[in-house]
């Protein structure tokens, strides 16, 4: 029998923060990547890297999960397959707890079974619910407010459980605001639906929605609007090879956030969007939001101490100016 082929597995790999880190892994990090994707949010456009293998199918499913620990041997698990709309999750939270919280048990029982103890986890500040300090760091208390930030908690919870158990390690990554699509312009963000902030400001720029739709302008912050820590998908990516490279090197089970440390209000993004594109975006004032923060930003020390990682991309107008490219290039935003 031929020994097996060493691989990283990602599940969601075909999604937005997904691709962007395969394309780093297979790319810079000369890693071997296979991709277990249902392609249901996903794009099999975004795998352009070559030798990416992708399988196509639901982390839930048993049999396909073990066809591919059974084909490979599985060095580390890269763990982005997830739904991510909060909303939704308030009004289909089983949908939630099923795909995010249940179904990652799958993957988590085949790398007990071989043996595999890696595991890098697409985590959110939503673990944290309601700020009580800002800059938040890894020791704020974690009190969701919603079935998505706590479907996300619960399996954190887990993979404390499976490294007593079981000796799998694990780094939880704790996301801010992705935003921003590659500066080459090759790969980019499509959502549908879209919810974030920046490609939804980009696309009333150009007449693709109606007006773009500021929530509060009587927050406690210097312009009135929300304050997010945007931190570009490409410094993401990095983070999670860094901490890849942190595990393979002994690294002890922790978490970390992922942010600038910088704060960037609605009304900042909208004045970047304008200079970046050279047009004025169409905007409408409505009521605050349900659930939104005034200000929400990471204290990223922990990862800078921990996964030698920082933020690089953090220039509002460049990152703003990596989705209008990727926005108004070839692809037309979609891939």
């Amino acid at each position: 029998m031929s020994e097996k082929e060493s691989v990283i597995l990602v599940t969601g790999g075909a999604g937005y923060i997904g691709s962007h880190t395969v394309r780093m892994l297979a790319e810079q990090a000369g890693r071997r990547v296979v991709v277990l994707d249902n392609l249901v949010f996903g794009h099999r456009e975004a795998l352009i890297s070559p030798g990416v293998e992708l399988v196509e199918a639901d982390m839930a499913d048993a049999r396909s999960v073990a066809e591919v620990f059974g084909r490979y041997q599985v060095d580390a698990v890269v763990h982005f397959a997830a739904f991510c709309y909060v909303g939704e999750s308030v009004t289909e939270p089983l949908k939630y707890y099923q795909n995010n919280t249940a179904a990652p048990l799958t993957v988590l029982a085949a790398m007990r079974e071989s043996g595999c103890d890696k595991f890098i986890f697409s985590s959110t500040c939503a673990t944290y619910g309601d700020p009580v300090e800002v800059p938040m760091s890894e020791s704020h208390p974690q009190n969701p407010i919603n079935p998505y930030g706590r479907s996300k908690l619960m399996l954190e919870q887990i993979l404390a459980d499976c490294e007593r158990a079981y000796g799998i390690r694990s780094v939880r990554l704790r996301y801010f605001n992705a935003c921003g699509c590659s500066l080459d312009g090759r790969i980019g963000e499509d959502h549908d639906p879209e919810t974030h902030l920046i490609p939804n400001v980009l696309r009333a720029v150009l007449g693709e929605t109606g007006p773009m739709t500021v929530f509060g302008t009587d927050y406690p912050t210097p312009d009135g609007t929300c304050i997010r820590d945007y931190i570009h998908v490409e410094d993401l990516a990095s983070a999670h090879v860094r901490a890849l490279e942190y595990l393979e090197g002994g690294g002890a089970t922790t978490a970390c956030n992922l942010g600038t440390g910088k704060g960037a209000s609605v009304r900042e993004i909208i004045e970047a969007a304008e200079r970046v594109t050279g047009k004025e975006v169409p905007v409408r004032y409505g009521e605050r939001r349900e659930g939104d923060p005034p200000e929400l930003v990471a204290n990223a020390a922990f990862a800078r101490e921990t996964l030698d990682w920082e933020a690089k991309i953090v220039d509002l107008d460049q990152i703003i100016g990596s989705a209008w490219a990727w926005m108004t290039g070839e692809r037309k935003g979609h891939y």
